[in-house]
């Protein structure tokens, strides 16, 4: 059987749920995993240890009694330090909030604690989840690194999910994706992380970046594990505007359904004039591949725009959303943030009401094409991160990676996406593709998905720190 700390959460509930582990091994395991490799990682900004010991506890004598809450009941988890946590500190990794301890916990957390779970600490990120992932050394602890080489960049800004779930310190993840932010640091960490349309989960209780495009999602070893968190903590939320009330499906019913007869569009040319790392292409030719002998129904297609047109509007508005929300801390606390922090709130200082409402309009005709396009298929796939994880000490690999990503895309017109692990490159670093689906058709995406994840045995190897 495999090291406790390296179940899936899919795994962890179902072994906990037969008796074979209790809460507390689980619990107790991933402890001293933190303690053994956490000093190099840096994925948490705070371990609750009395806490998760004690909600154990709890989870294995309710189990005990009979009283079991689903797939997910006595798994652990962490969250991104963006995520109010009742009783904890939420900072942010920013020096502005260290004395902040909400008496409330973000909806998402709060859900899945309902279902169980077991929340064991914050996890890292870039300062209030802005930047491009330079490293300038001014956070309230170290970035995170990347379990495959801890020289190499994790992608961020939820920097400390994707190191937690690769390295073994969680189980599974709460990640927040305002331009790519829970899909790119999956594709450099190997794992899978799902942004849910726009609207799909709340985010109350969440620290805003950009509150037009933020999205919360689950970050996680696998497809199946990301449909049981959804599963957990999708719905409207009245406390939320955005969510929108419309049922949520099972996400398990069809997860395991195939892929025959599904239409998929293939967008291996994003038409922005950059060339995916070989071993990139060669995991997303091998996807499609899987998905051909599986019966799906393959046709290439191009976005209506290249990429660069939609991260222009991405920049514009995320950044002018972002100035306005941070502008009172920055005029009384400009001293204790960090440097590109600084540098992203006075670039959206300096943007026109004229060209935030420009943007805006754009927006909408972006968004419109793209629906068109994505109402044709079951699913797309494309890039989601041209390249491998860089060297941190590359910073100019550093901004190509997150520059040149395709995962903006798609937080410009709200439709889910997810990224999943597609192989190896000479280097033993992961690569990752996309697969995009129809508004709040998450089952769709999950389902294509998990066709590659069980051909595949991606979701199974483990880095060695």
């Amino acid at each position: 059987m495999k090291a406790l700390h390296e179940l899936s959460a899919a795994e962890a509930g179902r072994l906990i749920r037969s008796r074979d582990i209790s809460p507390v091994d689980l619990v107790e395991a991933l402890l001293s995993r933190i303690n053994a490799v956490d000093d190099r990682l840096h994925s948490y900004l705070l371990v609750d240890a009395e806490g998760a010991l004690d909600a154990a506890k709890r989870a294995e004598a309710e189990i005990a009694a009979g009283r079991w809450l689903g797939p997910l009941h006595g798994v652990p988890f962490g969250a991104k330090d963006n995520f109010f946590s009742k009783g904890l500190r939420t900072c942010a990794n920013s020096r502005v909030l260290l004395d902040h301890v909400p008496d409330f916990d973000a909806a998402m957390v709060s859900r899945l604690r309902a279902a169980g779970a077991i929340l064991l600490g914050k996890l890292n990120t870039w300062e209030f989840g802005t930047g491009h992932g330079l490293h300038f050394d001014d956070g309230v602890i170290p970035a995170a690194r990347n379990p495959w080489n801890v020289a190499c960049f994790t992608g961020g800004s939820s920097t400390g999910p994707g190191a937690a779930v690769a390295g073994g310190t969680a189980v599974f993840a709460l990640g927040a994706d305002t331009g790519g932010s829970i899909r790119a640091p999956a594709a450099a960490c190997g794992i899978t992380g799902l942004k849910p349309t726009y609207g799909r989960i709340s985010r109350h209780g969440i620290l805003p970046n950009s509150w037009s495009m933020d999205v919360p999602g689950p970050m996680a070893w696998t497809v199946e594990d990301c449909a049981l968190i959804l599963q957990a903590t999708a719905g409207y939320d009245p406390a939320d505007a955005a969510t929108v009330d419309i049922a949520v499906p099972d996400y398990m019913v069809d997860l395991d359904g195939g892929c025959r007869g599904l239409r998929i569009g293939y967008i291996p040319d994003v038409g922005d004039g950059i060339a995916s790392d070989p071993a990139v292409r060669a995991g997303m030719e091998d996807l499609i591949a899987v998905l051909k002998d599986g019966g799906a129904m393959i046709e290439e297609t191009r976005l209506p725009l290249p990429p660069a047109r939609y991260r222009e509007v991405t920049s514009l508005i995320s950044g002018s959303e972002r100035a306005t929300v941070h502008e009172a801390d920055f005029k009384a606390h400009a001293d204790l943030m960090g440097q590109e922090l600084r540098g992203h709130i006075m670039m959206g200082s300096s943007a026109r009401a004229v060209d935030y409402i420009a943007a805006q309009r754009m927006r909408r005709v972006l968004a419109d094409g793209l629906a068109d396009l994505i109402d044709k298929y079951d699913a797309l796939v494309l890039p989601g991160a041209h390249h491998t994880a860089p060297l941190i000490a590359d910073a100019e690999k550093v901004r190509d990676f997150m520059g040149h990503s395709v995962t903006a895309v798609f937080n410009v017109s709200g439709h889910p996406a997810l990224a999943i692990p597609t192989g190896f490159d000479d280097a033993g670093l992961p690569t990752s593709c996309q697969i995009v689906g129809r508004y709040f058709d998450e089952a769709s995406v999950l389902r294509v998905g998990r066709v590659y994840e069980r051909a595949r045995p991606w979701s199974t190897r483990r880095p060695e720190l």
